[in-house]
């Protein structure tokens, strides 16, 4: 009797457990899967402007017409080792994307961002603006020299 029951029991577990179907119902469904924005151009918010300048030690900024590959190969290495935490080429992060950065922005800007972020963010129309764009993620001073601000200034070119 016991292995009757025993028998009948795992028939009931085993026919219980295959062919089951999904059955698709009406009404609210909540979905976990994680959607991407693939917008890569300015930020709607966020205004181009070259003619700012931004406010830190940087005043005139004039790049040459060849990218010097040293510095740019300089300029990248700094790139990974700290700005990828919350920056990446061509796709928003925690930060914007870098690709293009100067035709949204001045290259003296641009450095005054990587030497003074925290007078920037507090200053700076576009960096507040970036500031609210970007959910109030601030940019840490990385306590960078000039030369190596501008080796990464470098770098962005080209990107």
């Amino acid at each position: 009797m016991k292995k009757t029951f025993l028998l009948l029991a795992l028939g009931a577990f085993i026919a219980s457990c295959g062919g089951k179907k999904e059955e698709k119902k009406d009404g609210f469904e909540v979905s976990r899967t994680k959607t991407e924005d693939k917008k890569t151009t300015a930020s709607e918010g966020v205004p181009v402007d070259l003619n700012n300048k931004g406010i830190g030690p940087i005043k005139e900024l004039t790049f040459a017409d060849d990218i010097d590959t040293e510095m740019a190969a300089r300029g990248e290495a700094q790139f990974n080792a700290i700005c990828v935490a919350c920056h990446m080429a061509e796709q928003r992060m925690i930060g914007p994307a870098m690709k293009g950065v100067y035709e949204r922005r001045s290259p003296e800007w641009v450095m005054n961002m990587m030497l003074n972020p925290d007078g920037m963010l507090k200053e700076d129309p576009i960096a507040k603006a970036l500031l609210k764009e970007y959910n109030n993620a601030i940019m840490l001073n990385q306590n960078l020299t000039e030369d190596e601000a501008r080796d990464l200034a470098e770098y962005l070119r080209t990107l």
